[in-house]
């Protein structure tokens, strides 16, 4: 499973194969700074994003997932870039 930091945030995208294993879908989940070190304060929880998408490569819904952790992150007012 793929992680990048973005700004202070931690994200972690991933594809999983589609239940009727014709393809890939896209998975994000996004943690934020915690003061523990033993603990990852959790900002949006490991969800599936872009509903309707099944991708044909795993690479693409892992790119997909990238791109929807920004838009999350943006759209929150949480940029990524800017932390």
């Amino acid at each position: 499973m793929p992680s990048e930091k973005m700004g202070s945030y931690e994200v972690e995208y991933s594809a999983v194969h589609a239940a009727d294993g014709k393809g890939w879908v896209a998975h994000v989940a996004v943690y934020g700074h915690s003061t523990n070190p033993m603990h990852r304060n959790c900002v949006f929880p490991d969800q599936r994003v872009s509903l309707e998408a099944v991708f044909k490569t795993s690479e693409e819904a892992e790119d997909e997932a990238r791109r929807a952790a920004v838009d999350m992150l943006e759209s929150h007012g949480k940029h990524p870039a800017a932390e």
